[in-house]
């Protein structure tokens, strides 16, 4: 660029305090940019603020890094040339007049919490399957465990050898807990809006943490895709033992799964692991399904050598006559937070946090690095990264 990049304003609006090593490493990076932080604090209710931002504080901003504060209209933000995420999806600043009325590139902060969250997703799981809480328990009672109830259900621990993993959204978190999956020795199968039929459509184009995801797309076994309900139904009974739900929250996807598509996966007594948003489960739904899972096996308990009369996540495919879902792991419900006499903290075998899958120690820097990425191209005139389509909504 003759002479040299243009003078920029970033402004970055935050929850929490200045992030000034990494504003040290853009200001070296890219000199011309100058810096705002504004730290606002946010209620329990996720995407609330305690405060508004005023309204002056855009005006002269050509570059934005926020969670979920915008300005209030198109008129108070005239120079604003780009807004970058903290978060992985935008369905929480859809209504924003920004989003709506503007055409201002949004970027998502994407790529960045699939470590993470994949590590939440394995350690759920293998809790749920190893009766964590049954050896916590002992340990805390300082028992040495030994009742022959118990040590049936340890008999019947089953690894996740052989065992078929369903991503439902096969974005980036779902291609890091796929890499991690395959590493158990489970088979993966992917389920996509779009049909991914060539190499070139199954590579992940969006920012990637180095050694981590799919990034060509080669883990699954076999790729699924469509928008309807006969091509999702096909997907799930494809003999799934565990089902991830990392598609992101759109009004096509809003209770995407419910009765029907909980008695396709009961052929296997599936386990659910949803790290997306809440509303694309029917919660109730979900519960009567654990309940009903769990009401047969306190009916019908293993015997001392571990087996029960028809054995869930038995060994071969075929299908049990034991009812329900075998468990959950929900990071996110509906609403949020959850009232504290919501049924869902009492549905047997669902284990429930508090939307803290993706928190970690590289948090912030992963999503500055996203940015400063797309801060790069954008001097270049090259492609931006993960950019929101704002028809299709993430």
């Amino acid at each position: 660029m003759e002479g040299g990049p243009k003078s920029e304003h970033l402004l970055v609006i935050l929850p929490f305090s200045a992030p000034t090593a990494i504003f040290d490493r853009i200001r070296r990076n890219h000199p011309h940019i100058k810096i705002t932080f504004h730290q606002l604090h946010f209620t329990t209710t996720p995407w609330k603020a305690r405060e508004q931002v005023p309204p002056e504080v855009f005006h002269d901003a050509t570059l934005l890094i926020t969670l979920s504060a915008l300005p209030p209209s198109p008129q108070d933000c005239p120079n604003l040339e780009l807004i970058h995420f903290t978060s992985a999806g935008t369905n929480h600043v859809a209504k924003s007049p920004i989003y709506t009325d503007t055409c201002i590139p949004l970027t998502t902060s994407s790529g960045i919490h699939g470590p993470q969250i994949a590590e939440w997703v394995l350690m759920t799981m293998l809790t749920s399957s190893h009766y964590y809480f049954l050896l916590h328990r002992w340990q805390d009672k300082h028992e040495w465990g030994q009742k022959a109830k118990d040590i049936g259900l340890l008999r019947n621990v089953h690894d996740k050898v052989g065992q078929r993993l369903g991503v439902l959204g096969y974005g980036s978190i779902g291609r890091q807990v796929s890499r991690v999956a395959k590493a158990t020795g489970m088979d993966v199968i992917a389920y996509t809006a779009r049909p991914r039929g060539s190499p070139e459509s199954k590579k992940d184009h969006g920012f990637i943490v180095p050694g981590t995801g799919d990034p060509e797309g080669e883990l699954p076994s076999a790729w699924y895709s469509g928008t309807d309900k006969e091509n999702l139904h096909h997907f799930l009974a494809q003999d799934l033992d565990h089902l991830l739900i990392s598609v992101p929250l759109t009004k096509q996807t809003m209770h995407l799964l419910g009765k029907e598509e909980f008695d396709i996966l009961s052929k296997r007594n599936a386990f659910i692991t949803n790290i997306s948003r809440g509303q694309i489960i029917d919660q109730p739904a979900l519960i009567t399904a654990l309940r009903a899972y769990d009401d047969y096996v306190s009916s019908n308990p293993p015997s001392a050598d571990g087996s029960f009369s028809v054995a869930p996540e038995a060994d071969t495919k075929s299908d049990t006559s034991i009812p329900g879902l075998r468990g959950a792991a929900l990071d996110v419900t509906d609403p949020e937070p959850l009232p504290p006499d919501d049924p869902l903290w009492e549905a047997p075998n669902c284990i429930v946090t508090p939307h803290v899958s993706g928190l970690g120690s590289a948090y912030v820097d992963r999503c500055f690095q996203v940015f400063e990425v797309n801060l790069d191209r954008r001097e270049h005139g090259e492609k931006l990264i993960n950019v929101v389509d704002r028809s299709r909504g993430y």
